[in-house]
């Protein structure tokens, strides 16, 4: 071996490779790949694993997963809570353990998380053939069931030769690191190859810093936008995602302060402005509030940052109604900004934001606009404090008064994580989101069992953290299996579980669309053969306490309140299981519809009326053109 290599295997090179690299954006540095989880098996055992332990915990710390997915989750949560500044590795065997990261994958790609994933594969050398869990495919003798994370990946490579490892790496850091590119990256790695030995040059294990640049936006897009701004008479700024991926929270709220332009906020945006900012309308499109979807059907200019529009912001392309309507659009990613035949504005958000203040000095909405929105906005908040509100503290929650609750026992710093169910509309209406991270949804993917292993993510992120995962019972039985995670390394976790017998969001959605919630509750089969009987008898709680938590039981408003009190206070992981009551008269609906299709044809009255329903409601769709 000459002094400037150096003799590894492939995975003992590719941890040391990953140990060096780091971000920075503003002077400040981060590890890139902060830690590795894994659940070791045939296919990276005796390699990736070999070289995490022969790394050491100090080089690359591990964590030890109980559910592929779930470790994809958790560090799609940490590279959340950092601002896709670090990110975490995963590392799974061969076959199932590879294909049960792709949820994740999708999960972390929709989301543009970064997230690297080390699945073993088949052996390259083709020795042993078929090897345990192979696929043999009759036409495409080098397809893997890895193959499935292409999809689904932002990017993906084989490693089949030791020197393949030197451009895949860094291609695959590149991705990572890259605003605009990231999402889950896939390094597939044959176990044959994983154990092989290569000199390595010395180059390649040098610490390399990836810059996060912040682009500043074209003068000619400045200019466009800009006289759009002041040409507009309602103008709305939809605030997105990637307002806090680029911490642009304190530049938007200095744009807002001198414009006095309103602000709205998607599932992924909420937080960007303080909830009791007077030009904060809350949560936009379907589950958002009637304050800001009353301001957006009478917008005559959007201005939309670092959003991607999906179906829920927009609902399903009927809230922005005004004829004439115009859009502007601050995005990193190109493609976003060109979304609803906008002005783009290509740019980093928060240095976006600033160049527009500045294009903008002297500049301000009309006061009987700044009048009309902070009178909607104001009635909103009587709406959200009669939802939250207590009433008799001897009765039987009902969901909203839970979230009343959690948001009275909550300070500035708490995380509230939550993703699939009731919950996201609940929290999109009502949550008082207090700081820029506080209010962690993941609804880009909606993924039921994101919330536990996500909230250690963001417990790992944030050490010393309250955090908070809202589950529902059909989201808990999905995966509680990371429960044993946060106990084996002291993560003081929150788990609010509700009980309320089955899939409560989907029941209602079915109501509405004729499916008249059939297979949607957690019960005994009836007589007639349907799910209509008694709930079943299965004791969450005790299923999390038989997994480490400490579990609380209240039954009433005011136990709830003092469970949720001691729980903050705690520092082990602590479950508070909470069994609601029928959502009652005092929560908010729907502010704006969701195209789900109705059947065209049904015997069933339920489904022919729910058509009627649907097809007024469609003919408002528009696409803007």
């Amino acid at each position: 071996m000459s002094p400037s290599t150096r003799r590894l295997t492939v995975a003992q090179a590719l941890v040391r490779f990953l140990t060096a690299q780091y971000t920075e954006r503003d002077g400040v540095r981060r590890r890139l790949v902060a830690g590795t989880w894994g659940i070791l098996g045939h296919g990276n055992v005796a390699g990736v694993g070999q070289a995490l332990l022969e790394a050491g915990e100090q080089a690359m710390p591990f964590h030890q997963g109980r559910n592929e997915q779930a470790m994809v989750h958790a560090a799609v949560g940490y590279a959340r809570q950092l601002n896709r500044l670090s990110a975490q590795a995963v590392t799974t065997s061969i076959g199932p353990g590879a294909t049960n990261l792709v949820t994740g994958a999708a999960l972390a790609t929709v989301n543009r998380l970064p997230v690297l994933l080390l699945p073993g594969d088949y052996f390259a050398t083709r020795t042993a053939d078929p090897l345990l869990q192979q696929l043999e495919h009759p036409v495409h003798a080098d397809v893997s069931v890895n193959d499935t994370l292409r999809p689904v990946s932002r990017h993906f490579d084989r490693v089949t030769r030791p020197e393949a490892l030197v451009p895949s790496a860094l291609r695959a850091v590149r991705v990572l690191a890259d605003p605009v590119e990231t999402g889950a990256v896939t390094l597939a790695l044959p176990q044959d190859v994983q154990a092989e030995a290569y000199d390595w040059p010395e180059e390649f294990f040098a610490e390399r810093v990836w810059t996060v640049r912040r682009p500043a936006p074209d003068r000619g897009e400045l200019a466009a936008a800009a006289r759009a701004v002041r040409a507009a008479k309602r103008p709305l700024l939809v605030a997105g995602g990637g307002v806090h991926h680029s911490e642009a929270e304190d530049a938007l709220k200095a744009l807002v302060d001198a414009t006095g332009i309103p602000v709205a906020s998607t599932q992924a945006g909420k937080g960007s402005l303080r909830h009791d900012h007077p030009a904060d309308l809350g949560g936009i499109g379907h589950t958002g509030t009637a304050a800001a979807d009353d301001i957006a059907r009478t917008a005559d200019l959007v201005i939309g940052v670092g959003t991607r529009y999906t179906d829920f912001t927009t609902a399903s392309g009927t809230l922005f109604a005004r004829p004439g309507v115009r859009f502007v659009n601050l995005n990193i990613t190109a493609s976003d900004a060109h979304k609803m035949a906008a002005l783009p504005l290509v740019a980093d958000a928060r240095a976006g934001l600033a160049a527009l203040a500045e294009a903008l000095a002297g500049h301000r909405v009309a006061p009987a606009y700044e009048a009309e929105y902070r009178t909607g906005r104001q009635r909103w908040e009587r709406v959200v404090t009669a939802a939250l509100r207590a009433g008799d503290e001897g009765a039987v929650p009902t969901q909203t008064q839970l979230v009343g609750a959690l948001d009275a026992v909550v300070g500035d710093r708490d995380v509230v994580v939550n993703a699939a169910g009731s919950l996201p509309g609940d929290l999109h209406r009502l949550w008082r989101a207090r700081s820029p991270r506080q209010y962690h949804l993941e609804y880009g993917y909606s993924c039921m069992g994101y919330e536990i292993p996500g909230a250690i993510g963001v417990q790992l992120a944030a050490p010393g953290t309250p955090v908070w995962a809202l589950v529902g019972d059909g989201t808990y039985l999905m995966m509680p299996t990371e429960i044993v995670t946060a106990v084996q390394e002291r993560l003081p976790i929150n788990l609010v579980l509700v009980q309320n017998h089955g899939y409560a969001s989907i029941g209602g959605l079915s109501e509405q669309t004729g499916g008249e919630r059939f297979a949607t509750a957690y019960r005994h089969r009836a007589a007639d053969g349907t799910f209509t009987g008694e709930p079943l008898p299965v004791d969450l709680a005790a299923n999390a306490a038989s997994l480490g938590m400490d579990v609380l039981r209240p039954r009433t408003v005011g136990e709830v309140r003092a469970a949720l009190a001691e729980a903050r206070a705690s520092d082990r992981p602590t479950c508070v299981y909470v069994e609601t009551a029928a959502p009652g008269p005092e929560a908010p609906g729907a502010a704006a519809w969701w195209d789900v299709p109705v059947a065209e044809v049904a015997s069933r009255e339920a489904a022919v009326e729910a058509r009627k329903a649907y097809e007024r409601a469609a003919s408002a769709v528009r696409r803007h053109l």
